[in-house]
């Protein structure tokens, strides 16, 4: 199976570094669930590190990490232990062991033409009501921009909150965008008193916002 935005995201039942977990108990928070190839490899330890270092941003925009790999519950706790060995860095949100592959299917995680025995690098936004909103995949080989995750995830939570959209390359702070008129009657609305609606135009249908819950 394969989940696509929009969509329930598909409960299940695991067990992780920190105990047994179900994805429904943490409904009323966003959740950033994220695969990595394996334990015990060099790109993963570092995500991992930048993950903790950022988990208490995380925290702050109401957000739970929890990362899935397909091994077993030892390796994990094993790898994170020796995380901290080596760099004082302690993990600090659970990580799946998927060993039979259950979830990793369920969310299709894996590549089949990239690798049958490991999950690639998927990231899954899963907003507070459970809906999956965006998705990011990344190869094996390369690792993720923590920055850019939080980044859409501020995005996404300021369109929630403010009814905005957010432009290309798009900020925390930055101007946003407000979608394009539905009627006529806006069209006209906006092309005649953009100023009184603290909006700054560059066409009618093209207008940024300063203020974005303003």
């Amino acid at each position: 199976m394969n989940v696509s935005i929009g969509m329930k995201a598909p409960d299940f039942t695991a067990m992780t570094t920190f105990g047994p977990m179900k994805l429904s108990d943490y409904k009323g928070h966003w959740v950033i669930l994220f695969s990595h190839p394996g334990d015990f490899t060099p790109v993963c330890t570092t995500e991992f590190v930048a993950f903790a270092q950022a988990n208490d941003d995380f925290e702050s925009l109401n957000t739970q990490l929890i990362g899935l790999s397909i091994d077993s519950n030892p390796s994990h706790l094993a790898w994170v232990h020796q995380i901290y060995l080596l760099t004082g860095v302690e993990i600090p949100f659970p990580i799946i062991a998927d060993r039979m592959a259950d979830v990793a299917k369920l969310y299709g995680m894996i590549a089949p033409d990239v690798a049958k025995q490991e999950t690639v690098r998927n990231v899954f936004f899963i907003d507070p009501d459970q809906r999956i909103r965006a998705i990011l995949v990344y190869p094996l080989t390369n690792g993720r921009n923590i920055c850019e995750i939080k980044r859409l995830l501020i995005a996404m939570q300021t369109t929630d909150q403010c009814g905005v959209v957010t432009p290309a390359n798009w900020e925390p702070g930055s101007p946003a965008m407000v979608p394009p008129p539905k009627t006529y009657d806006q069209m006209l609305e906006r092309i005649n008193d953009s100023q009184a609606m603290g909006l700054n135009c560059v066409d009618w249908f093209w207008c940024y916002k300063d203020n974005p819950c303003s």
